[in-house]
């Protein structure tokens, strides 16, 4: 546990009780403050209270007195579209908000670290996607290569249960633009922008507050070293503002659609093979096409920023590839479920957006995509360049009849469920066809969440094999 520091003796509010709620009230109390913990939901009230975590009812009229903060859980708005009710309390009573994030940033120095040879440092990820499988490779490219990582954030664990690192320590984190907006403190010594597209509009008040978030891990801190994504115009313009000249190595560039030059550095994969470029030179080439826990494109940028961020803490080429070679992927993310009779199914359950299920669909060919759930603005969007890919769509959940008017052309069929979805796309299926659920739609039509989603379709498939 990282202990909270700069609270010693001061009550602060937790707002929301889930996972990032629970660890900040128990990094808080490690810290010596008074954790006093809120969440509208009788059941996470209860739950802390199980815990021995104090329960502090914010209808009462004395609720903000002598409190020094509010620690806000990633899904509760403070801005936009309208800020939570208690979070507006708090701002009217002058009461500071923050979040885990900017507490891990702000106590994680410990005063034994003057005495190590190599301090921990910190590689912070966000974008829009890509941030997992991105956070997970780094993570496997460090342990790997033998160096001592620990994975948190958005993924593994809370920022505040980890362990306190060691000599020469790494922790890898996962940062969503909720995380990032509201921080108090982001100091990163690497920090990694994947791509951006539109996504959480309503919570940030459109793209220009959504990026605006994003950028605040770059611009607050100012890491040692950035590896920004160059392919859509937000992250050219984000590189371009943390250089001081062409030939700044602090940015490393990385692209899957542009070839990249200059004096500068950068890492591009062009028709599966990963490309470091460093002062107009080569330094290195690694095959991708053969990695099974990499397909296609989006997983290839996703290989250039991991090789970036480690290389940037000195790893070498030789120690990277082989690792490259070994790592299997997340599930729910391109994941490989089972291949029966020649047609592999695909768990791509984590696309809850059309971009993120283009780019699934641009890795494979011969598709029998199931699809749908509770679509979002503009429903397959993005993904509609790639309906060539698709052989049949079958469509599931409450926005099946949405999307089956955007399949302009693609044969398709409302299949409602996903047991149903899985069985006609496995009756119809040939060798040589992928079953890909890449839903571009959120889950909870019909899960709670996207893993559920998943599990539900790696069931049904199993059921199939017997």
């Amino acid at each position: 546990m990282i202990p909270v520091l700069g609270f010693a003796g001061r009550r602060v509010v937790v707002l929301g009780l889930g996972r990032s709620g629970l660890s900040a009230a128990r990094g808080l109390s490690a810290g010596g403050a008074e954790p006093l913990c809120w969440d509208d939901r009788p059941e996470a009230r209860e739950a802390a209270a199980e815990q021995g975590l104090t329960l502090h009812d914010l209808s009462r009229r004395e609720a903000w007195e002598g409190v020094a903060s509010l620690i806000v859980s990633p899904g509760i708005p403070h801005l936009y579209p309208r800020p939570n009710r208690w979070v507006a309390d708090a701002m009217e009573a002058g009461v500071p908000l923050d979040n885990d994030i900017g507490l891990f940033f702000r106590s994680l120095a410990a005063d034994g670290f003057h005495r190590f040879e190599s301090p921990p440092r910190v590689i912070a990820v966000t974008g829009s996607n890509g941030k997992s499988t991105t956070s997970a490779l780094i993570h496997h490219l460090l342990t790997e290569s033998g160096r001592e990582s620990q994975l948190a954030g958005n993924i593994g664990r809370g920022v505040l249960d980890i362990d306190p690192p060691g000599d020469g320590g790494i922790v890898v984190l996962e940062l969503s633009s909720y995380q990032t907006d509201l921080a108090r403190s982001l100091t990163p010594d690497v920090a990694v922008f994947t791509n951006l597209t539109p996504d959480h509009l309503d919570r940030h008040g459109g793209q220009g507050g959504y990026f605006a978030a994003k950028r605040r891990l770059f611009a607050e801190g100012g890491p040692d070293r950035a590896v920004v994504g160059v392919d859509e115009p937000e992250g050219r313009f984000l590189a371009n503002q943390l250089v001081e000249a062409p030939e700044d190595d602090r940015l490393i560039r990385i692209s899957v659609e542009r070839k990249l030059s200059g004096p500068g550095w950068s890492v591009a994969a062009r028709k599966g093979f990963l490309s470091e470029w460093r002062k107009n030179r080569q330094i290195a080439s690694i095959d991708l096409r053969e990695m099974k826990g990499l397909p296609g494109a989006h997983n290839h940028q996703n290989a250039c920023a991991a090789y970036a961020a480690v290389r940037g803490l000195g790893l070498g080429p030789r120690e990277i590839e082989p690792a490259l070679k070994t790592f299997t992927g997340l599930p729910h993310r391109s994941q490989l479920v089972a291949e029966i009779g020649g047609v592999r199914f695909v768990n791509d359950s984590k696309a809850t957006n059309a971009d993120s299920a283009a780019k699934a669909l641009a890795a494979f060919t011969n598709i029998r995509w199931i699809a749908g759930g509770l679509g979002k603005d503009g429903g397959i969007g993005a993904a509609a360049e790639y309906l060539g890919h698709v052989t049949k769509a079958y469509l599931i959940g409450h926005s099946a009849r949405d999307f089956a008017l955007q399949m302009d052309g693609t044969e398709h069929e409302i299949c409602t469920d996903m047991a149903t979805a899985v069985a006609r796309a496995a009756a119809d299926a040939q060798p040589g066809d992928t079953v890909l659920l890449a839903p571009a739609a959120a889950s909870f039509d019909q899960y709670p969440d996207f893993e559920r989603r998943g599990e539900d379709f790696a069931a049904c498939v199993r059921r199939l094999a017997g």
